[in-house]
């Protein structure tokens, strides 16, 4: 059993209570430490309802040496609001790797839990990936679904993970929701945005799911209108919210971040880079962003160049919230707030979970690979104090969030 250590962060004035919901910050360490042969990544969490909530986080390892290998996911588990910690388990049989034909090795990966209301059940979604010799396969001759377990919390236990059948369509070919913030319909439905290319394809394009769930099977019911920038490799973790009646995605781009809205949930206007409310760039780029939403005031977590922090790998630390203009689609810079501090590693792979009206957390850590050549030099992480530490930043809200639990 793990107890957590909660950490104070400095704290930015904000807008006045009039206009944004006040909100104390604590930041706890879930876990620390670390081989100096893996570290701890992806960590993500979600709530299973009730008069004192349980919080399911799940992360896998990453190999130093190497991109993106990992392999099983684990668990770690709050039954007193993070007080205490159990775990990391690993579930190697059920969210493990598993052997292909030729050689081929495919291992879940970017999950993200969240309690399903209609169901009643904790549903996790993420992809896979391939692997050949333990590396990455190649994106234009490389397979991707994305994936879904189910949890069991008397068992402590997950469903072997399944792949989500798309429809039949070439441009599906490389096709995830990893690290992607889905949104849960009243009907049961899920807006799941995903992404995905042709095979051989340059760009990745991205487009909303609508998903049914029966509690057991996952399954695609119509595909929102396709999202494109056609430079680099295209568009990426896409993220999505719903805010007084209309419908936010954040999406991720090599050079910049974008945002978009809709009416319906499927069907989104032209691509807006992120910007500060004097019209600068927001500085954000090539890695994900998501939602904290709450009744009164809409929120994006980010990370961003500009903040003393060019010797950081793509300037992923550190982990900034900042509140959202929902109608010129910007972010106000005088509320920025620091949610996670930069001690030399790479944030950015992180997740959101509303815990109940009064608490919403934002979960990371600490990525212990540098930038090339040499990208398993950890020391250029720890020498500015980390150490694979996987935090929990704890959104404490003045004034009770009651939509918390219908998204």
């Amino acid at each position: 059993m793990l107890t957590a250590v909660t950490i104070s962060v400095a704290l930015h004035s904000s807008l006045p209570a009039a206009e944004a919901p006040a909100f104390d910050i604590k930041l706890d360490t879930i876990s620390t430490g670390f081989d100096k042969k893996s570290c701890w990544v992806h960590p993500r969490a979600g709530t299973i309802p009730g008069a004192v909530p349980k919080v399911v986080l799940t992360m896998q390892k990453a190999m130093l040496v190497g991109s993106d290998i990992f392999y099983a996911l684990n668990e770690m588990r709050t039954d007193d609001l993070g007080k205490t910690w159990s775990g990391p388990v690993e579930h190697t049989a059920t969210l493990g790797r598993r052997d292909e034909p030729n050689g081929v090795v495919v291992a879940a990966s970017d999950f993200w839990p969240k309690w399903h209301a209609k169901s009643g059940k904790l549903l996790g979604i993420g992809h896979n990936v391939r692997y050949q010799n333990n590396k990455v396969m190649p994106a234009p001759v490389r397979s991707r679904e994305t994936v879904f377990s189910i949890y069991d919390p008397d068992k402590r236990a997950w469903t072997a993970w399944e792949p989500l059948a798309m429809p039949d369509e070439p441009r599906f070919f490389n096709s995830g929701a990893g690290c992607v913030q889905r949104l849960d319909l009243p009907d049961g439905d899920i807006l799941l945005p995903a992404y995905f290319s042709a095979k051989g394809g340059k760009f990745s394009r991205v487009a909303v799911l609508r998903c049914g769930f029966d509690g057991q099977k996952l399954s695609v019911k119509a595909v929102g209108n396709e999202l494109s920038v056609d430079s680099d490799r295209g568009v990426h973790e896409p993220s999505l919210t719903k805010f007084r009646g209309r419908y936010y995605l954040t999406i991720r781009h090599d050079q910049r971040a974008y945002i978009t809205t809709s009416g319906d949930g499927l069907n989104y206007g032209a691509l807006k880079p992120w910007t500060w409310d004097d019209g600068s760039d927001l500085g954000s780029y090539n890695t994900q962003a998501h939602w904290v939403t709450h009744d009164e005031a809409l929120f994006l977590c980010y990370t961003r160049r500009g903040a003393m922090n060019d010797h950081i790998p793509r300037n992923r630390a550190p982990l900034f919230i900042g509140q959202v203009d929902p109608e010129k689609l910007h972010v106000l810079r005088a509320t920025e707030r620091v949610l996670m501090p930069q001690r030399g590693a790479k944030l950015g792979n992180f997740g959101i979970t509303e815990v109940n009206e009064n608490e919403t957390w934002v979960t990371d850590a600490e990525w212990m690979q540098t930038s090339g050549p040499n990208y398993a030099d950890f020391t250029q992480c720890t020498k500015y104090g980390s150490d694979n530490a996987v935090f929990a930043a704890r959104i404490q809200w003045k004034k009770p969030n009651t939509t918390w639990n219908q998204r």
